[in-house]
């Protein structure tokens, strides 16, 4: 799926992408969807559970959180 589909899909959520495609600025252009939740704690626990090499945190809400993960 594509960020931008991504976005649509969960309006202000924070979400748990593992991305198959990611641009030259090494943002996520596209991926699959692995959680997503308001709370950022709940992505993070999440996380912890996971072993794919390729994993990406993103919001989706308005404003800039100042945060971003790529993992």
């Amino acid at each position: 799926m594509r960020l931008e589909e991504i976005k649509q899909q969960y309006p202000n959520e924070w979400v748990l992408i593992e991305f198959t495609e990611l641009d030259d600025e090494l943002k996520v252009v596209e991926g699959e969807v692995i959680a997503h939740s308001p709370s950022r704690d709940e992505i993070e626990k999440e996380l912890l559970e996971l072993k794919t090499p390729q994993i990406a945190i993103e919001y989706t809400g308005e404003g800039d959180t100042g945060e971003a993960y790529l993992l």
